[in-house]
């Protein structure tokens, strides 16, 4: 099973590659507003993945914090090294209040998860019911700047198209993928570095060491049974 957790203040040790932690990037709306800075990750203990940014609004919002999955985010055709999310602040301000410590639990991170998922399909966000909750924007919801997403596709185009992703212009058919595609050099070179660091990041994570241990004893135990066969 997934465990997930935070990036926290590890030092990823970026500097040292010449690329920019995307910690403290700004997030902003289709139409310029900002909404916060990218204050830490939510990823995947076992492979590094990252499952959702968690945005510090600095106070609008009164939970002070929102996530969102990658598949959400795009480079930001106006800011660089910045990114772009397809929701208004009335869209987030429908989501769950965002608690740090939600995290830190499984039942907790599971329910929070569950009502932050349906949040996107009961209304908050524009969602087709029965697929996962990583939507992505229409074309009429994306900014239309040359080089952006949403120039790739006309409205029309749009509006046929039968999964919630858009199909970068040329692709034959629809990936569903658990990790942001075309999101930037920015982004690629944090999470690559993320996955490098990964097992330096959760050595000290009880959960992880609990399931090493496990994995250690159950190999033993099919050594054992292959010595006694």
């Amino acid at each position: 099973m997934a465990h997930y957790g935070t990036l926290r203040d590890h030092n990823l040790d970026l500097q040292a590659e010449n690329a920019a932690d995307i910690r403290g990037a700004t997030v902003y709306e289709s139409g310029d507003k900002k909404l916060g800075k990218i204050d830490d990750v939510i990823f995947d203990h076992t492979t590094g993945n990252i499952h959702y940014v968690i945005v510090d609004t600095g106070g609008w919002l009164s939970s002070k914090k929102f996530i969102v999955p990658p598949q959400q985010l795009h480079a930001s055709s106006r800011h660089k090294d910045d990114f772009e999310v397809s929701l208004t602040k009335e869209q987030i301000e429908k989501f769950p209040p965002y608690d740090d410590s939600a995290i830190e639990s499984e039942g907790k991170w599971r329910d929070y998860e569950s009502r932050y998922q349906d949040s996107w399909v009961g209304g908050a966000v524009q969602h087709r019911e029965g697929s996962d909750h990583n939507v992505t924007p229409t074309a009429a919801e994306m900014p239309i700047e040359a080089g952006s997403i949403g120039s790739q596709l006309s409205r029309e185009e749009n509006a046929n198209l039968t999964a919630d992703r858009i199909i970068p212009a040329g692709g034959d058919e629809v990936v569903i993928s658990n990790s942001a595609v075309g999101i930037g050099g920015r982004w690629s070179n944090f999470e690559d570095r993320l996955r490098q660091r990964r097992r330096d990041i959760t050595s000290q994570c009880e959960t992880c060491r609990a399931d090493s241990a496990q994995g250690t004893a159950s190999d033993r135990e099919r050594d054992e049974l292959r010595k006694a066969g």
